[in-house]
């Protein structure tokens, strides 16, 4: 499959930061699994809840962005969790002070519904586009996006609940609405029209603790061509060795794990490598 890649624009000016990497890890040219933390964000708060539901305040969000960032996180995914409840996307100042000191690749994702709003979220220091609600509304987006800005950047995301082992339904508005689409079926469509890479999220599972949906991930990575990551239910270390060896994830995003401080990403690096799971060296 051939995608039409241009070069995603970018604000950064650090040495320390390296664009072509977007690109790489984007279309897995990285043998590396990839460890992305995930900060849902409600207003200027941090926060985390259960099954998308029931949020508690964590902090600030670029507090955490930076502690992540200087812990040696692979690239950082900023979800504005209530962005399609009110039509728009809040993230724009947290964006930008983030880029100021966190120099991996930023995905941001919520209340994205055009080409504009992909831009704006660029040029504030976002590298990434993840795009839920408003490509269920309108798939065309998917392949305005790709188009535009390069496949590299649009990142689908899927909020996935089970209906029956081996099927899975696609919700919308951070898990609160059906949406009747197959989350497979929809996964391969998103990529025919130019989705570089897929965010899955498991509703079910997500700040439960209890591990990743690795019979959804792998049926939508084993479904597609590009990078799958795996988000919902990290509780413990070994989570990371299923979602790859059973989900065959190209990336873990993980959040109650980091916030709650039981476990670092050194933690969860050294984990993956007693498994001979490749990770970058931080």
């Amino acid at each position: 499959m051939s995608h039409n890649v241009t070069e995603c624009p970018t604000n950064r000016t650090s040495q320390s930061f390296d664009p072509s990497l977007i690109w790489q890890y984007a279309f897995g040219m990285t043998s590396n699994i990839r460890l992305i933390p995930r900060l849902d964000v409600k207003g200027k708060n941090l926060i985390k809840g259960i099954r998308l539901e029931g949020l508690r305040v964590i902090g600030d969000p670029n507090e955490y962005a930076l502690r992540y960032y200087e812990q040696g996180a692979d690239e950082l995914l900023f979800m504005d969790i209530v962005a399609s409840l009110y039509g728009r996307n809040n993230l724009s100042h947290i964006i930008e002070r983030a880029v100021q000191s966190v120099f991996i690749p930023i995905t941001v994702g919520g209340g994205i519904r055009s080409i504009d709003d992909a831009l704006h979220m660029l040029r504030c220091g976002a590298d990434k586009i993840a795009i839920n609600t408003a490509a269920i509304a309108r798939p065309e987006l998917i392949g305005e996006i790709a188009q535009t800005l390069g496949a590299q950047c649009m990142v689908l995301s899927i909020e996935a609940k089970s209906l029956t082992p081996g099927k899975w339904e696609c919700y919308t508005d951070n898990g609160r609405e059906k949406t009747g689409r197959d989350a497979v079926e929809w996964a391969k469509q998103a990529v025919s029209l130019g989705a570089g890479e897929i965010l899955v999220t498991a509703v079910d599972r997500e700040g439960t603790k209890q591990g990743f949906d690795c019979d959804l991930i792998a049926a939508i990575a084993d479904a597609v061509s590009v990078p799958v990551i795996a988000s919902g239910g990290m509780g413990k270390l070994e989570d990371i060795i299923d979602a790859v060896q059973l989900g065959h994830a190209s990336a873990v995003s993980m959040a109650d794990i980091l916030h709650y401080n039981r476990a670092t990403l050194a933690d969860i690096r050294a984990c993956a490598e007693s498994a001979d799971i490749g990770v970058r060296v931080a």
